[in-house]
């Protein structure tokens, strides 16, 4: 017997059956008539779409709504673990690796130390980290949609090659991303880890709901991610944000490690009797001896803060954010920092931005991670699981 089932043109199918995905996933679970309420479609259209998001794995029944009587009703629910995001945060020592699923819940986490500085060594520590992170959450490596790897360094908007990655030297010169794609047999996606601290933030952290605001890194290094309507803002060539070429012929505010010893190195031999702080003068060890009521390593960590709002200016006088959250190790210490930074802000700018500390701490890099290749799968999963062109969930380099 012919089907007397109406044609519906691919385009609106893929429309109607992603709305419905789409009203599934904010306020599941949902019942068929809840579904036609909320997304302005009709019963039938809903049912058809209904039929296609189950057989294709996107959705489930579930067995009530828990916030009240069910009447009999069928409801739905997204299914979490219809595609993962592995994000992985590369450190000099340390590999920070998380498997998430749709929903954003982490299923496994784990670090492991880097066993080598060339690119075959981080790969194949990459590689061994997926394969352990995927057994811990006893799901499918094939579930795995992309892969984002936050790395130190500039990722070129042009080429996607990595630059200025010091403290990743088996990262820089070389199509890395390529490479880790065609090892992982996954979409491979490269993001400046402080860009991905930022996205980090917006997401789960100090900065959830503020579109426009800076992450600014104080530690070994220095960097900043800067977020203006809601979304990373890159720049032409993907260096915005590389807060060391601020200061070119000007070190004399370099906040970062290695200059906040050399300054403690100079103050305390000018006024020696006066601190208990000895050599070498690790930022750990000044600020410790700075909240023990230490008067030089009072002054010290005053110059720091003057150093940081001298960077935290120029940022706030031309995007005009309304935060600058402070992460890395040094800016970590909100006890010593915070006060001075704001007032000094408050005497230069006329708008002076909220000045916080990252609610995340090491954990934001590897949380924006996750947040950029979940909104990616998100998008991806309802293309990729029904099978449709680009369909190919193997292929890498995407």
């Amino acid at each position: 017997m012919p089907s007397t089932r109406r044609a519906t043109p691919p385009l609106l199918k893929d429309l109607n059956e992603r709305t419905v995905l789409d009203t599934i996933r904010a306020a599941g679970p949902i019942s068929r008539a809840q579904i036609s309420r909320r997304a302005g479609i009709s019963k039938p259209t809903v049912s058809l779409a209904l039929e296609s998001l189950l057989s294709a794995g996107l959705v489930r029944e579930s067995a009530h709504d828990p916030a009240g009587p069910s009447y009999g009703a069928v409801f739905f629910e997204p299914v979490p673990e219809a595609a993962l995001v592995l994000g992985l945060d590369l450190g000099a020592r340390f590999l920070r690796g998380a498997l998430c699923d749709l929903n954003g819940d982490v299923r496994a986490r784990q670090d492991v130390e880097v066993a080598g500085s060339d690119a075959t060594a981080l790969l194949d520590s990459i590689a061994e980290l997926r394969t352990s992170l995927t057994a811990a959450s006893d799901l499918p490596t094939e579930l795995i949609d992309n892969v984002v790897i936050g790395v130190p360094g500039v990722v070129e908007t042009a080429t996607g090659a990595v630059t200025l990655a010091e403290n990743a030297p088996g990262v820089e010169g070389q199509d890395f991303r390529g490479r880790a794609a065609e090892r992982l047999a996954h979409r491979v996606m490269l993001e400046n880890d402080i860009n991905l601290a930022a996205i980090g933030e917006h997401s789960a952290g100090i900065a959830r709901g503020i579109d426009d605001f800076a992450f600014i890194s104080i530690g070994t290094g220095l960097g900043s991610g800067l977020v203006l309507r809601g979304e990373i803002h890159r720049g032409h060539n993907g260096a915005a944000g590389e807060l060391d070429y601020a200061r070119v012929g000007h070190e004399d505010f370099d906040p970062c490690a290695l200059a906040l010893s050399s300054l403690a190195d100079q103050v305390v031999a000018e006024r020696l009797p006066e601190t208990s702080l000895a050599p070498p003068y690790d930022a750990p060890s000044v600020f410790a001896a700075a909240r023990r009521g230490d008067p030089v390593a009072r002054s010290i960590v005053a110059e720091e803060a003057r150093r940081i709002a001298l960077h935290i200016t120029p940022v706030a006088a031309v995007a005009d954010v309304a935060l600058v959250v402070l992460g890395g190790g040094i800016g970590a210490n909100a006890d010593l920092l915070l006060g001075p930074v704001r007032s000094l802000l408050a005497e230069s700018l006329p708008y002076a931005p909220r000045v916080e500390v990252s609610s995340l701490g090491e954990a934001a890099v590897l949380t924006g991670a996750l947040a950029h290749g979940r909104r990616a799968a998100l998008d991806n999963v309802f293309v990729n699981l029904r099978g449709r062109p680009f369909g190919d969930r193997g292929r890498p380099g995407l």
